[in-house]
């Protein structure tokens, strides 16, 4: 991303709300020479999906919290007179029964569209916003997001000098739901154990459609890992009193680094993890879990190190707005 000045002389205001299972979040910025400049953004952990995978629907609750999100995020685009915006929604909508009546809704409270993209498109979208932290010289890439309800991993051809994705897989897991489903066992070491060995167990076939581990042998492949749970261990690993962007977006983290925070996690009570300013009572609950998800990634491909983005969707969607917006 870039702070140069804007090409377009009527200077157009672009946002992208990327609304998640766990997380509602935007950005609002102007395009620049290079990539574009933020200009505004917004975070609130909303749980959208909290208690769906027990009743297939959202809950009031969870959508009162959602929309008033919503809500601060259309008074935001507002003042910023923002002129292209679009808001995709991920797993937890793609999965509830309600998904329908909660758009009308959105609709009719906030004047936001919302559009249900496939996990399919999720990762695309991730991929394309971290796209520009992708190592020079290695030819093939894994790409994963960790999200709330969901985990999404992309295998991609760079040898062309583009980003050609050759496999996605999307495993309906993601922190909150595996949080829900297991509840207390997944704090302790036999649930948390068990948990990665199935995760790893359903990323198997995927590793072995498309013949990842040969690669992995042959040196020709680069991580990079695009969620909160990543970036979250990164500034753990960096001992920073609080999180700070420029520091962890784009850093290198190594699968021992990874363990010895993980341990380190274990070893927090929960208030000790809610009271930690890098995860916050919001998180504390479900840090454990992300957790349990990046191993069961690791441990399929040890790569040793993997390069950490705190960029994905939203930085997908601006993108993709702005070459609309050029191309038309």
């Amino acid at each position: 991303m870039s702070s140069l000045a804007p090409l377009y002389p009527r200077d157009p205001v672009f946002a992208a709300l990327d609304l998640g299972t766990n997380n509602c979040r935007m950005l609002v910025a102007r395009p620049a020479l290079v990539g574009f400049r933020v200009i505004d953004a917004f975070s609130r952990v909303t749980r959208l999906g909290e208690g769906l995978a027990a009743s297939g629907r959202l809950s009031d609750a969870a959508m009162d919290r959602t929309i008033l999100a919503l809500k601060a995020c259309a008074e935001k685009m507002g003042r910023n007179r923002v002129t292209h915006a679009r808001l995709v929604a991920t797993e937890a909508c793609r999965r509830a029964d309600n998904c329908a009546e909660f758009g009308e809704r959105v609709f009719a409270e906030t004047g936001l569209d919302l559009d249900i993209i496939s996990p399919e498109e999720e990762a695309a979208l991730a991929l394309a916003g971290c796209a520009s932290l992708m190592r020079p010289g290695l030819p093939w890439a894994l790409v994963f997001d960790i999200g709330g309800g969901s985990t999404e991993v992309a295998w991609v051809d760079l040898s062309s000098g583009r980003h050609d994705v050759k496999g996605i897989q999307s495993l309906p897991l993601g922190v909150v739901t595996l949080t829900e489903h297991l509840g207390e066992r997944l704090f302790s070491a036999d649930g948390y154990d068990q948990a990665v060995e199935a995760i790893a167990a359903r990323l198997a076939p995927f590793d072995q459609r498309h013949g990842i581990g040969q690669h992995l042998v042959d040196g020709l492949v680069q991580m990079m890992g695009t969620s909160g749970t990543v970036t979250t261990l990164g500034a753990l690993h960096l001992r920073l009193d609080r999180y700070d962007r420029t520091l962890v977006d784009g850093l290198d983290l190594g699968f021992a680094d990874i363990a010895a925070v993980t341990r380190w996690l274990h070893d927090l009570t929960p208030s000790q993890r809610a009271g930690h300013p890098c995860i916050g009572p919001e998180r504390a609950d479900l840090v454990i879990a992300g957790c349990a998800i990046l191993e069961a990634v690791c441990r399929t491909w040890p790569l040793n190190t993997l390069r950490v983005a705190d960029r994905g969707v939203r930085e997908g969607v601006l993108l993709g707005l702005m070459r609309e917006e050029q191309e038309a």
